[in-house]
């Protein structure tokens, strides 16, 4: 198996898991998190796809972190209220994590070995949305896991202690 068919199997695997995860996530904003990452993981899949077989593929400027602010936007009153999430719910934000950290370690040591260019650019394009896709997962775990303090560090809340100036 080579690299390009390795990568496709790993993005098979994610959209297997990440589809499994939304339709067992109870929280909105979860669920859609799941969703819309599963989308992007589809579209990567497709990337791949036609790497390997020698297709020209184009490079859309798409962010899942926009996708992502746009949810959460969309969803923000009702966010606003204190999240109870379930240990499976958790539990699978850490697997999630998980699999894009080994997805960006395997597109980055691929990346490195490459020779054609195309390939290179679109190693260099999956790592760069694992990462955004990392970084989403951790912020809604810490969100679900712990709502108060998540608010506070996003918002940068300070707390005072009650100075004077306060």
């Amino acid at each position: 198996m080579n690299a390009i068919e390795i990568a496709i199997k790993m993005e098979k695997d994610a959209i297997d898991f990440y589809t499994k995860a939304a339709e067992k996530t109870i929280h909105p904003a979860g669920k859609k998190m799941f969703q819309s990452i599963t989308e992007d993981e589809k579209r990567h899949l497709q990337m791949l796809s036609q790497i390997f077989k020698e297709v020209d593929i184009k490079m859309d400027d798409v962010s899942p972190m926009r996708n992502m602010q746009t949810i959460f936007e969309s969803m923000k009153n009702s966010l606003m209220q204190r999240v109870i999430a379930t240990q499976d719910e958790l539990e699978a934000f850490k697997i999630a994590m998980q699999m894009e950290q080994e997805g960006i370690a395997f597109y980055k040591q691929v990346e490195t070995e490459t020779r054609e260019e195309k390939e290179k650019a679109l190693f260099e394009r999956l790592i760069k949305e694992e990462q955004q896709h990392y970084d989403i997962f951790a912020n809604t775990y810490n969100f679900m896991n712990d709502t108060g303090n998540w608010f506070m560090w996003e918002e940068h809340s300070i707390v005072d202690g009650g100075t004077p100036w306060a």
